[in-house]
């Protein structure tokens, strides 16, 4: 008589189903393999999680081997530092900040791996020390450093003043008035006068957006006026001329350092700022924030 329920019992005889992350175990396998590193023993003072977690995370290391007074102190710097070098972004000091969490972190990794290294000679640990510093530096706090200057905080020097700009920020969502960073067009030449030539470097613009697509902008000796309301004339602005802003552009008027060589006249001047003025929203850089921490950002 057949029974209306048999359950289901795990077979001694068949092997359990690999799961999907089997494949990752098997890949770091042959890399040990073929490495040799399943050669490799670690002394019984040394742990591969720790020695993991001492190499990405700054003071860890410290803390691990010991004494704890120490590896305190290690972690209250690493913390400081780490701190001192964010609110200080761009000034000397969180240069000076940055290269000694690097070198506290360095020497602490070493400091963890003494039980590997005491037997060896001293140019070994030397040796070891050096491509210790040159990995943490080079292979993490380098790359940590360009990802977040590159996408979400970058510092700017203008007028000898340090303006921290914020990258995470859309081009659309722009309005009049607010300050923008963008990129200069590189090596624009004015027209010639009299053997003179008006050039303009690449670098960085930084000013507020004047006007946005769409609105009309008149020139005039006593003033120039966006959509009817005038302002007073900012330097080198022309005395004359009409410019509507096209389409995915914004008026900024720009701020630059003039050096004079040779016989240059004020028309080649004006000329050259008004072709700068127009701005494409894709030479925009980023938003610059109008406090980092509690200091005011001082613009231009």
């Amino acid at each position: 008589m057949g029974r209306s329920f048999i359950p289901e019992e795990n077979s001694a005889y068949y092997p359990r189903r690999a799961r999907w992350y089997s494949p990752l175990f098997y890949l770091g396998n042959t890399l040990r393999r073929r490495l040799a590193l399943d050669r490799l023993t670690l002394p019984h003072e040394m742990k591969t999680a720790e020695l993991v977690a001492g190499f990405f995370v700054p003071g860890l290391a410290v803390w691990l081997r010991g004494p704890k007074l120490w590896g305190n102190a290690a972690l209250v710097s690493c913390a400081a530092l780490s701190l001192v070098f964010i609110i200080g972004l761009g000034y000397s000091m969180a240069n000076l900040a940055f290269g000694l969490l690097i070198s506290i972190h360095a020497t602490g990794f070493v400091y963890y791996c003494n039980p590997l290294m005491a037997s060896e000679p001293f140019r070994n640990r030397l040796a070891f020390t050096f491509l210790t510093l040159m990995a943490i530096g080079l292979l993490l706090y380098m790359p940590v450093r360009n990802f977040i200057q590159g996408h979400w905080l970058t510092p700017l020097r203008q007028n000898g003043h340090v303006i921290v700009v914020q990258r995470v920020f859309q081009a659309h969502n722009i309005h009049r008035g607010d300050w923008v960073a963008y990129s200069l067009q590189e090596d624009e030449q004015g027209e010639a006068h009299h053997g003179g030539a008006v050039w303009i470097r690449s670098g960085m613009g930084l000013g507020p957006v004047l006007a946005i697509a769409g609105d009309q902008i008149q020139f005039g000796t006593n003033g120039y006026s966006i959509n009817g309301v005038l302002s007073t004339n900012l330097a080198h602005m022309p005395d004359a001329g009409t410019v509507i802003v096209p389409e995915k552009h914004w008026f900024i008027w720009p701020n630059l350092d003039i050096s004079g060589h040779g016989n240059v006249g004020e028309g080649n001047v004006s000329s050259a700022m008004l072709s700068l003025a127009s701005v494409n929203q894709s030479q925009f850089f980023g938003k610059p924030l109008q406090r980092w921490f509690w200091r005011k950002q001082m613009l231009p």
